[in-house]
């Protein structure tokens, strides 16, 4: 089931609500299948391509969103393994300006991303009803595991919506 209100703060909900699978699997899968197949049918010659000046090349989109879903997955384990710090905020433009990703192709990003959701994947498999349930705190706020999960599906999307309509018209 999807998360409710209450899981989650503000933020999350754009992100959440472009999910369309009511399971945190079936938004994993589904994802996984739908954006590696995105990812495959983008020129190569449009990889280093940006649709305006300072925003980030179709490479650093793609980037972007595996570094989040790390991060979220990392999130999604702390939590339900009882982590009780705050986990802090990260600042995605201060990754995106580190990232070298000058000797990375599309077909590089599409094995990471396929990985890293794969691994996302296996995460919220074993993962039972009470621990899903479980709430921490991040730097924005109290979230609970599923949200993040549903999350991180939703971040996904909406970067992937951002390059057809933006980058690839």
């Amino acid at each position: 089931m999807k998360p409710k209100q209450t899981d989650h703060i503000p933020y999350y909900t754009y992100y959440i609500d472009l999910v369309e699978q009511n399971t945190i699997m079936d938004a994993l899968v589904a994802g996984k299948k739908s954006i590696s197949e995105f990812i495959k049918d983008i020129p190569t010659d449009k990889s280093d391509y940006a649709y305006a000046d300072k925003k980030w090349t179709i490479k650093q989109v793609l980037n972007h969103i595996i570094d989040t879903e790390r991060i979220m997955s990392y999130r999604a384990l702390c939590f339900s393994r009882g982590e009780k710090q705050l986990l802090p905020a990260f600042d995605e433009n201060t990754y995106a300006a580190n990232s070298n990703l000058k000797n990375t192709d599309l077909k590089l990003l599409l094995q990471e991303f396929e990985a890293v959701r794969e691994a996302s994947i296996l995460l919220f498999k074993q993962l039972s009803d009470k621990e899903l349930a479980i709430k921490g705190m991040t730097g924005l706020g109290e979230v609970t595991v599923l949200s993040i999960g549903f999350m991180a599906c939703g971040h996904a999307l909406h970067h992937i919506n951002v390059i057809q309509e933006r980058y690839l018209p």
